[in-house]
C-alpha cells in the first residue's frame, strides 16, 4: 500500500521510543533481581556449609574427647589402686613359702 493511503499518527515514533525504554528499563531491573537472588543464594549456601564443618568439627572433638576418657578410665582400672585388694588376698610381697 502507499504510504499517502494510510498516514502514520502523530506521536506514534514518541510511544514507540517510550515502549522501548520501559521495557529496556524492565528488562534490566529484571536481570538486577536475578544477580542478586544468585548472590544472596550463593551467601547462604556458604553459611550453611560453614555451619556443617563446624558442627562436624564439634562432633570430631566430642569422639576424641570421649576416647581420651575411655583411655584414661582403662588406665586408672589397669593400675588399681593397692587398697582395693580384695580383703583375702595378700600383697605380692608378703607371701610366705612353706
Amino acid at each position: 500500500m502507499d504510504d499517502k493511503a494510510n498516514p502514520p499518527k502523530k506521536g506514534g515514533g514518541e510511544r514507540k521510543d517510550r515502549l522501548a525504554e520501559a521495557l529496556r528499563a524492565n528488562l534490566q531491573k529484571r536481570k538486577m533481581q536475578a544477580r542478586s537472588r544468585r548472590v544472596g543464594d550463593a551467601a547462604d549456601q556458604s553459611a550453611h556449609d560453614a555451619d556443617k564443618q563446624r558442627a562436624r568439627d564439634a562432633d570430631e572433638q566430642r569422639a576424641r574427647d570421649a576416647n581420651k576418657q575411655r583411655a584414661r578410665d582403662a588406665d586408672e582400672q589397669r593400675a588399681g589402686d593397692p587398697d582395693d585388694r580384695p580383703e583375702g588376698l595378700p600383697a605380692a610381697g608378703k607371701m610366705h613359702k612353706d
